[in-house]
């Protein structure tokens, strides 16, 4: 009997489920006797491979380095390194806070290096972090101030940011290696305070500790006392490991010298660097401080007593230590400012003499036409030569490109408005001023810009060939900031200037 075609269909279903029920029998059998499976949770960070915490850490060091790095402190010692500007640390931080989104484990990891370089541009970036460090505190959380390596302030002059708050940073970051505060703090000039704490001594003094790891200071006095009367202190405590010291302060004080010679006298064993922006009774007891290893300095005379007594002493005690000197005040200020006393100061400074070992000298563009001997114009009216000095190092460069261009307009291939500085440029070069020259180096970040530029001007090219031409010979190098060579190839490739 042949079977209908409804019972056909019936027979083909039911061997259909039998054996999709033996093959899901056995699959359930084999996944018994497997071990369970970890669940995997999709994440942003879903294709990334398992790695060990401290693997981890040093991929996203790596990833979030900075170039130079801000807490390498042999990096910053020699004046004739750039400094980092903000906008390449906001870069930085945009970096980072993208990496520290991606899960929960890299924002962990990134903690250390959000918070190890802190720079404060406003007042409420200060307030800001000064409240997170509390909040942490009262919560009982960790405090991301463990972190903070380098605190660095610099602020607009309307925008300072508030004592108390930059106190409660320094409270909370007890490991700081580097701290730079350029005039970026709002004090008051009265003695009422309300938090005892926050007058600009107690301020300062939160960094002097018995285990302080500073190695890098930038301080500002905003006190109308000079700084040895409440800086020392401090300095005495963090002195062990300095090895670069800036001092600026806002003011002239008003006080006799022989007051401040009962001063400390403070012993900075391992200092290189010294950077000092003072009045000239200051420098008086500066020259008594210990600093058997300084080499570079910096020096601006808050009231221009580069003829004073101060001045001289400073440098009769440390000048044959000193291999690099910076002056920041241009030789043109200083002139300018000698033309507008009286009686004029008739002596003449003999830093030469007094710095007898030096090598690097740094100045600025801004210098003075001496009418009195035309043909020649030394770098500084202060340091008009010297027989040992192998490097000269010029800043604004690109300031007095711009200002000398301004003045002519309208041929923008003639390069007769450089003549003055090409001139200035070429001074150096002179084989009795300065005999054993071998390098002259641009200081300046926006004058490359402007030399090796897709859309640089002729006459700026013509300018730079010159002296490049003079330089060859001299025998002496021209660098850019970087140190790295200009070659007359560099400026055919920029403007294709003829030979």
């Amino acid at each position: 009997m042949q079977p209908t075609p409804a019972r056909r269909v019936l027979t083909q279903v039911k061997q259909f489920l039998k054996a999709f029920s033996t093959k899901f029998q056995a699959k359930r059998h084999r996944t018994s006797l497997d071990p369970p499976a970890t669940q995997y949770h999709h994440t942003p960070a879903h294709d990334l491979p398992y790695l060990p915490p401290e693997i981890w850490s040093m991929v996203l060091r790596e990833a979030t380095r900075m170039s130079p790095d801000p807490l390498d402190i042999s990096l910053g010692l020699s004046f004739l390194e750039t400094p980092r500007g903000v906008q390449d640390y906001h870069a930085a931080m945009r970096a980072k806070c993208d990496l520290a989104l991606v899960s929960k484990a890299w924002n962990r990891y990134l903690q250390e290096y959000l918070y190890e370089f802190v720079w404060i541009s406003r007042a409420s970036q200060a307030k800001a972090l000064a409240w997170t460090l509390l909040t942490q505190y009262i919560d009982a959380k960790p405090s991301s101030g463990r972190w903070i390596r380098r605190l660095h302030m610099e602020t607009p002059a309307l925008n300072r940011c508030a004592t108390d708050d930059i106190r409660t940073v320094l409270d909370y970051a007890p490991h700081l290696v580097v701290f730079s505060d350029h005039h970026a703090v709002r004090c008051t000039r009265y003695h009422e305070f309300n938090d005892v704490r926050c007058s600009p001594e107690q301020m300062v003094s939160a960094l002097a500790s018995p285990h302080s790891k500073l190695r890098k200071l930038s301080l500002t006095n905003y006190s109308d006392d000079p700084f040895p009367y409440h800086i020392s202190r401090t300095l005495k405590q963090t002195a062990a490991n300095l090895e670069y010291l800036e001092l600026s302060s806002s003011t002239v004080p008003a006080i006799a010298g022989h007051k401040l010679a009962r001063a400390i006298v403070v012993s900075f064993p391992v200092l290189q660097s010294l950077k000092l922006t003072l009045d000239n009774t200051t420098f008086a007891v500066i020259a008594k401080w210990k600093m058997p290893r300084l080499r570079n300095v910096s020096v601006v005379s808050s009231d221009f007593g580069y003829a004073g007594q101060g001045f001289a002493l400073f440098f009769a005690a440390h000048g044959k230590k000193i291999h690099q000197l910076e002056l920041g005040h241009s030789s043109a200020l200083v002139a300018e400012h000698h033309l507008s006393l009286h009686p004029r100061p008739v002596q003449q400074i003999p830093l030469a003499e007094w710095c007898p070992n030096l090598k690097e000298f740094i100045c600025s563009a801004d210098a003075e036409w001496n009418w009195r001997n035309p043909d020649w114009i030394a770098p500084h009216v202060l340091l008009p030569a010297h027989s040992r000095l192998e490097f000269i190092g010029i800043r604004d460069i690109d300031k007095r490109l711009l200002d000398d261009a301004a003045s002519f307009p309208s041929d923008i291939e003639d390069d007769a408005p450089f003549f003055p500085l090409a001139e200035q440029i070429s001074s150096l070069l002179f084989n009795d001023a300065f005999p054993a020259l071998r390098y002259i180096r641009d200081l300046s970040h926006t004058s490359h810009s402007m030399r090796s530029g897709v859309r640089s001007q002729m006459r700026l090219l013509k300018f730079w060939s010159k002296i490049l031409a003079r330089c060859g010979e001299r025998q002496v190098w021209l660098e850019d900031f970087r140190g790295v060579n200009i070659t007359l190839r560099d400026l055919k490739r920029a403007g294709l200037v003829d030979t």
